[in-house]
C-alpha cells in the first residue's frame, strides 16, 4: 500500500479524533472537540493516507509527542526528535504498523537529519513496544503519570 504524507487537515482531524480503539488500546481513544482539532492543526501534526486519499494514520513530533508530566520530570532533557504515532483501528493488528512506522521515520529523518528520533509509549502495549525494537529503537527508561507506566525509547540516526 502506497503511503503519502499530508498536512493534517480539518477532515483529517476530525476523521481521526473520531476513532474507537478496542481494549485495552482504548486508553489511545480521543474526545472530537474544537480544542482538539486545533491542537491536530496548529502543531506538527501530519497525516498519513492511502493512494485514495483516505486517512491510514497521523503522526506529531516535537512537544505534542511528549507526556506533560514527563517533561516536568526532566524525561525529555536529552535534544532529540520526539514522535507519536497512531494508525487507522481497523489496520492495526494486522502487520501494518512496520509500513507505517518506517515511512514516517524517513520522512522526519529527512527533516531533522542530525537528532536521534525518541518516542514515548504505554509500557501495556507490547505490540507497539516489539515494533519499535524492530525497527532500531532501544528501551532508555521507564517513567510513571497518572497511574500509567510509560517508556522512554530511542533511535540513533547515526546508527542508520
Amino acid at each position: 500500500m502506497p503511503l503519502f504524507i499530508k498536512r493534517m487537515t480539518e477532515k483529517y482531524a476530525v476523521d481521526a479524533l473520531c476513532w474507537k480503539y478496542e481494549k485495552p488500546y482504548d486508553f489511545y481513544n480521543n474526545v472530537l472537540s474544537g480544542s482538539a482539532i486545533m491542537e491536530l492543526l496548529t502543531y506538527r501534526y501530519f497525516a498519513v493516507v492511502n493512494e485514495k486519499n483516505q486517512l491510514v494514520g497521523y503522526f506529531c513530533i516535537g512537544k505534542s509527542a511528549q507526556i506533560p508530566s514527563g517533561d516536568q520530570k526532566g524525561i525529555y532533557s536529552e535534544d532529540c526528535i520526539d514522535v507519536g504515532i497512531a494508525m487507522k483501528p481497523e489496520l492495526t493488528g494486522k502487520g501494518n504498523g512496520y509500513l507505517f512506522f518506517s515511512h514516517i521515520l524517513k520522512y522526519i529523518m529527512k527533516l531533522e537529519k542530525e537528532k536521534d528520533i525518541r518516542l514515548t509509549v504505554a509500557t501495556f502495549n507490547q505490540r507497539a513496544i516489539q515494533l519499535y525494537k524492530k525497527l532500531g529503537f532501544v528501551k532508555l527508561r521507564k517513567f510513571k503519570s497518572d497511574h500509567i507506566e510509560y517508556l522512554l525509547m530511542k533511535k540513533e540516526v547515526n546508527g542508520e
